[in-house]
């Protein structure tokens, strides 16, 4: 399990205590294709293993989107998500992987590129949108 407090992050491994560190993040969405999933899901625990035995690296959670909101009148009421039964042309992913600072995310971003590159464009639908930035809390 993860703890985090504002600065403290404890993952799975006791290793991985960082304390008084401005953490670094990428948020990574994909789009991968319908009949990919099975291939995708195992390369995402390769990567993940992979990234998490990097020093530096401290977190790392792939998602796959599973539900929708109905709309904001739903969310303002408190109404639950309403679970996705069927993907058309695409299935969401994200990563959420957090690091110790942007060296260390250019680095292994480097190494697992050289790696795993070819095997995740085969699954793409499009390029994924990346997302960088500091923890604030």
């Amino acid at each position: 399990m993860e703890k985090a407090k504002l600065g403290l992050v404890v993952s799975g491994k006791e290793d991985r205590v960082v304390e008084g560190v401005l953490m670094f993040n990428e948020i990574c969405i994909y789009e991968a294709k319908i009949d990919k999933q099975d291939e995708i899901e195992a390369l995402m625990k390769e990567v993940a293993e992979f990234y998490l035995s990097q020093p530096g690296v401290i977190d790392v959670k792939y998602i796959k989107r599973t539900h929708r909101q109905e709309d904001f009148n739903a969310v303002k009421e408190g109404k639950p998500p309403i679970r996705l039964t069927k993907w058309v042309s695409k299935v969401t992913y994200i990563l959420h992987w957090t690091l110790e600072n942007e060296d260390v995310h250019a680095q292994v971003s480097k190494l697992g590129l050289e790696q795993f590159y070819k095997r995740w464009n085969r699954c793409l639908t499009t390029m994924p949108k990346i997302l960088l930035g500091e923890n604030i809390v």
